[in-house]
This record gives structure tokens, C-alpha cells and sequence, in this order.
């Protein structure tokens, strides 16, 4: 096992035995230990763990530890999933990672577990979870839908049904600036969210639809978003463009996303550019009117 500390792919040469990380000052790493304590250290992207003022004296506000607490569970969820696909490459099983807080929030152990491949990790083996965008009308679900009438009310039930679906917890709430209500379930490595806003007559309804997936193994369930029988997310973002123009759309690119202010149709690529690989993300609101892009 290599001692980089640089993040670059390698190989474990054993297998994976425990997964340390860590938050300092200056930003998180994990380190994957194999079962002969061979040792490998991968820097984690983003912040350390102290409150940076840029400069000034402002004490630590008190949504810190929070913020602090969810980026400690997101590089948790980022050193698992990178762990068990390169297990899963290099020895052909996932790594399932147990784990425990040795200073809560900043340092945690991680036990591993080998355990079967997950058979979507094989094409064909796993039907995707697809939804169908609908312009003017929202998001058809396999088992209910997400529809631009749809009452603020019910969003939650639609997404517990997919929760359900897709063997993950129910959908959690989060704020979303300019919109009432904001819910999101898992799907796969994927997620679906819904936002809802007040309509003329008061009443708030689902306003806004969005779906991601991000780049390499998309987990089980696979998220699919389709729209004029045209997969998002799993075409080449130059074809997709090319497709919707051929079928008489306007598609306006703006750095990372391109923009169909017909269908109120948004598409996300990752790090910006206007030539990305694949999009990772598609946002769905009702068309804005002739000559309006919407926000």
C-alpha cells in the first residue's frame, strides 16, 4: 500500500481493514488501513474545522457546530463510497464501513466489512428508478408523481413512496431560498428533491423538481431523468444539447448549465464549462413565459 498523500488512485495491495478520519485546521483526510497495517492517507476536500472569520474577530456563530457535525458526515459518506468502489475494482466485493466517533465531530474510526458485490454494480441486474420529466406538468414517478398541482401537503408522502421504493430513510427538509418548503430523498447515490412556492391563489405547490447523480457508480437504485425519451444524465452532455435542438428546442449554455426557458428545463454539470462529460443534475419548473428565463 502506497503513503501518498495526494489522493491519487493506487492500490490497497491488501485488504482494507479499518478507515480513520480526521478534521484538522487546515482541512479532513482518511486514512485506509489494510489488514497488515499497511497505510494509506487521501486528502478530503473543503474546510477545516476551525471558524475562519477571514480575518476578523467574529466569534463563533452558533450554527458552526452544525455545519461542522454535516461536514464531518458528508466526508464520512465521501471516504466510504470511495473505499468500497475501489475495493470493489480492485478485489471485486463492496467494503461496508461501521463507524464510530473517537471525537465527536471531528475524528472517527470506521470498521470494515467485506460483503458481496451489490448486484447493480452489473448492468441489467437492477432496474433504474426513472422519472419522467413533463413540462408544464412535473415529474411521473413509478409509484406516484410529483406534479406542478400538487400540494405543498403531499410532497412528503410522495417522496416517503419512494423512500420505500428505494430502501432508504424518509425525505428530509431543508431550506431553499425563495421557496416554503424543500424536501429530498435518497435514489441510489442519487437524489430527488421538490420545492414548493405560494401560487396566486395562496395555496403553496410543488414549484420546482430537481435530480442528481454524480459522476461513476450511480448505486441501487440507478437515478435515470428522461425527457422526450432523451436520459439526462446518461448521454454525452454535447448530444443531449444536439438532440434537443434537432427536436426544435432553444437551449441557451451558460458556463455550467444549459438552459431550454420553454420547457423551464435546467441541466448541471459538474466544475463548469460549457463542454462537460455528462450532466449530473436537471431542474424541472413550470416553462416561464415567451422572453423570460426564469430566475
Amino acid at each position: 500500500m502506497g503513503n501518498g498523500d495526494d489522493g491519487a488512485a493506487g492500490h490497497y495491495g491488501r485488504v482494507p481493514a479499518r478507515v480513520l478520519l480526521r478534521g484538522e485546521p487546515g482541512g479532513w483526510h482518511y486514512e485506509v488501513i489494510d489488514e497488515k497495517d499497511g497505510r494509506e492517507r487521501v486528502r478530503v476536500p473543503g474546510a477545516g474545522v476551525r471558524w475562519d472569520a477571514a480575518g476578523r474577530a467574529d466569534p463563533e456563530p452558533s450554527w458552526w457546530p452544525r455545519r461542522l457535525a454535516e461536514t464531518a458526515a458528508a466526508a464520512r459518506e465521501l471516504a466510504e463510497r470511495a473505499v468500497t468502489d475501489r475495493t470493489f475494482d480492485e478485489l471485486g466485493v463492496e467494503a461496508a464501513i461501521s463507524w464510530f466517533a473517537v471525537a465527536e465531530p471531528v475524528e472517527w474510526e470506521g470498521l470494515v466489512t467485506l460483503r458481496d458485490p451489490d448486484p447493480a454494480r452489473f448492468p441489467g441486474r437492477v432496474a433504474p428508478f426513472v422519472v419522467v420529466l413533463e413540462p408544464g406538468r412535473g415529474a411521473v414517478l413509478p409509484d406516484a408523481h410529483l406534479l406542478f398541482s400538487t400540494p405543498a401537503a403531499d410532497v412528503r408522502s410522495v417522496l416517503d413512496s419512494v423512500a420505500r421504493r428505494c430502501g432508504v430513510e424518509g425525505p428530509a427538509a431543508s431550506f431553499l431560498c425563495g421557496y416554503t418548503d424543500h424536501q429530498s430523498v435518497r435514489v441510489g447515490r442519487g437524489s430527488l428533491s421538490a420545492a414548493s412556492a405560494r401560487g396566486p391563489d395562496g395555496v403553496p405547490r410543488v414549484a420546482w423538481i430537481y435530480g442528481q447523480r454524480a459522476d461513476g457508480w450511480s448505486g441501487n437504485p440507478e437515478l435515470r431523468l428522461r425527457l422526450d425519451g432523451v436520459d439526462l444524465l446518461d448521454e454525452p452532455a454535447a448530444d443531449v444539447v444536439t438532440l434537443f435542438r434537432d427536436l426544435g428546442h432553444e437551449v441557451l449554455q451558460n458556463g455550467y448549465r444549459a438552459l431550454l426557458p420553454a420547457l423551464g428545463l435546467r441541466l448541471y454539470a459538474p466544475g463548469g464549462g460549457r463542454s462537460p462529460g455528462r450532466f449530473t443534475g436537471a431542474a424541472l419548473q413550470f416553462p416561464a413565459p415567451p422572453g423570460v428565463d426564469g430566475p
